[in-house]
Parts: C-alpha cells; sequence; structure tokens
C-alpha cells in the first residue's frame, strides 16, 4: 500500500522524500498548494541541476514506457531525476504503474488537481508500496500560519508572531495570491528585521486585503454604509467575489465559535481573546460588538446562507460580484 506521510512530518518528507519513494501523486482543491508542494519536491530531489529536472507531456501518457524511462535517465554529473507532471488524470493510470514498477531512482511528481479518490490513477499509487499519496486542502490555523512563516523564510524574511497571526487570518484560499502577497511584504521588509503587524499593514493597506476585512467588521456590526463603501473598495482593487463570500462565511464561523461560548457564560472579551487564530488587537472591539447582535442560532443560519450564497455565484447566471455584494450588505441589514 501507498505511503501517506503523517502531518506531522509533511514538511520532513516534501524536503527529502525518500529514495523508496518512486512516485509522489498530489490532489485536492487547492491548486497552488499542490503547485508549491510540487516545486518543494522537485527541488527537494533535483537541486538546481536543470539536468535532473524533466517534464512528461502527453506523449507519455500515451506510451508507458516512456514515464519509467524518464525516471531512469542518469543525469551526466549524477544526482537523482524528478520527473514532473502537470495536469493528471486517470488516462495516466498505466504510465504510473509502469514507473512504480519501473528501476530507476528518480521520483515521478504527479499534481491531479480535482482528481478523484475513486478513480483510475489515485487506485493505482495507493496500492503499490513505491507510490506516495498527499492531500492538499486549503490550510487552516497553526498550519497555514506555519506555511506563511516557511515562505517568508524562503524569502529571507521573517515576522513577529503577532504579524503571522494577522496574516494568517486574513489569507485568502488563493495559494498563489497568498505568496505573491508575501513576495510584496519580504521585498519591502528591512533586511535583518522581523516584520511587525505595522509594518504588514503598512505595505499591504492598499490591497484589497484590508477594504475587505473594513467590510466585514462593518456588516457585522450592522453598518450598512460603511460596509458598502469598503466592499466597493475591495471589488474595485480586486477581491475575488467567491474570496469574499468564504472570507464572510469564515469571520462567521469564527463569531459563531465566540458566541457559543459567550451563550455558555464565558465574557465577551475572554470569548473573543480565545479564538484561534487570535483576533488582531484593532479588530477586537468590534468582534464584541457584533456578539451583542447575533445570536449563535442567527449566526448558524447567516453561515448557511453564506453557503448558499457562494453555490449562487458559482452556478447562476447571476454576476458573482453582485451575489457577493448583496451577501455582505445582507448580513449588514441584518445585524441592524
Amino acid at each position: 500500500m501507498a505511503a501517506r506521510p503523517d502531518p506531522r512530518r509533511l514538511a520532513a518528507f516534501l524536503d527529502g522524500p525518500p529514495e523508496s519513494c518512486r512516485l509522489v501523486l498530489l490532489l485536492g482543491d487547492d491548486e497552488g498548494l499542490i503547485s508549491e508542494r510540487a516545486a518543494r519536491l522537485v527541488a527537494a530531489v533535483a537541486g538546481d541541476d536543470p539536468l535532473c529536472r524533466e517534464e512528461a507531456g502527453r506523449e507519455a501518457q500515451r506510451d508507458a514506457g516512456a514515464l519509467p524511462a524518464l525516471a531512469a535517465a542518469q543525469p551526466l554529473m549524477g544526482g537523482r531525476v524528478a520527473v514532473r507532471v502537470r495536469g493528471a488524470t486517470d488516462a495516466w493510470a498505466e504510465a504510473a504503474k509502469a514507473a512504480l514498477a519501473g528501476p530507476g531512482p528518480g521520483l515521478v511528481v504527479m499534481e491531479a488537481p480535482g482528481l478523484k479518490k475513486t478513480g483510475k490513477l489515485h487506485g493505482a499509487v495507493a496500492a503499490h508500496a513505491a507510490g506516495t499519496v498527499v492531500e492538499c486542502y486549503a490550510e487552516r490555523g497553526a498550519e497555514l500560519r506555519g506555511s506563511i512563516a516557511r515562505i517568508l523564510g524562503e524569502l529571507d524574511a521573517q515576522a513577529e508572531p503577532e504579524a503571522l497571526d494577522w496574516l494568517a487570518e486574513r489569507a485568502g484560499e488563493d495559494r498563489l495570491a497568498l505568496r505573491r502577497t508575501l513576495e510584496v511584504l519580504a521585498l519591502h521588509a528591512e533586511p535583518g528585521a522581523r516584520i511587525a503587524v505595522e509594518d504588514a499593514m503598512a505595505v499591504l493597506g492598499e490591497t484589497s486585503l484590508l477594504d475587505l476585512d473594513e467590510a466585514l467588521l462593518a456588516a457585522g456590526q450592522g453598518d450598512v454604509a460603511a460596509a458598502d463603501r469598503a466592499i466597493a473598495r475591495a471589488m474595485a482593487e480586486g477581491a475575488n467575489p467567491i474570496q469574499v463570500i468564504r472570507a464572510a462565511l469564515r469571520q462567521v464561523q469564527r463569531l459563531h465559535q465566540a458566541a457559543l461560548a459567550v451563550a455558555a457564560g464565558v465574557p465577551a472579551g475572554e470569548a473573543v481573546g480565545a479564538l484561534r487564530p487570535p483576533v488582531f488587537w484593532k479588530s477586537k472591539a468590534a468582534y464584541e460588538r457584533a456578539l451583542r447582535k447575533w445570536s449563535p442560532a442567527r449566526l448558524e443560519a447567516l453561515g448557511a446562507a453564506l453557503l448558499r450564497a457562494e453555490r449562487q455565484a458559482k452556478t447562476t447566471a447571476l454576476p458573482d460580484a453582485t451575489v457577493a455584494r448583496h451577501a455582505i450588505l445582507g448580513i449588514a441589514r441584518g445585524a441592524r
């Protein structure tokens, strides 16, 4: 049976896959995370040597012998070959079986966003001892915070714990967008200095992140006019409508968690302070005011409404920006 790395040891596996592993299948709904982890595996195996890196195209899909031949290649200067397959589907199942049974020390890295676990490719890799399946879904909490710290480290930058919390709280579900945001932040960081919350706000303050945050906080307190202005700015600055709805859903889920604690007798300040990742200190008062307006039952219903809004934005002819804006203003009107 294929190995499934322990989540606690996944980072070590990505930075040093053993030679007993011949094929890694990366699947899940986070395409950016899949691509990032694939690049990390390739770098771990091939280093900076271009002779140790191969890209397998469609011809390798049709010729079952091509993929194991690429993995078995002996680079001129030695080392281990990494063969990258992008956009893998079940049509690659036979090629994957051949690569798993092949003689080479090389590693095949298959990126398969959206691949079903019941399909042929997953079955072929999962059934073989030389295969490894890595699931890539949007990270949350401490895992996301750790990834942000690691990416900043790759960019020769470091951040204070409070800045990591602030970034993790505002990270969307687009991994590539998150990396671009961190690249901008690292570019503006002082050499050798740790990035503080104020630094992150100053650098990213003109992006849609803060406008979206302002819109959600205003909506939760019932300030329709402020929410409308902030959501308009966020949209104008490039906020993705699905990102807007999901950000609203995350905030509602956090408020619901705090509201349950308040209903059990915990003071609002303590309930907000217990949320993880922590609420940014400047937003704590707004969270507490929102808790006075929303009961756990109403927040649960609001979460269900936002899930319906996301489906509507994806599946109907209505403009997704209109659906997202209507959802945020609906929150504000509900709070009033």
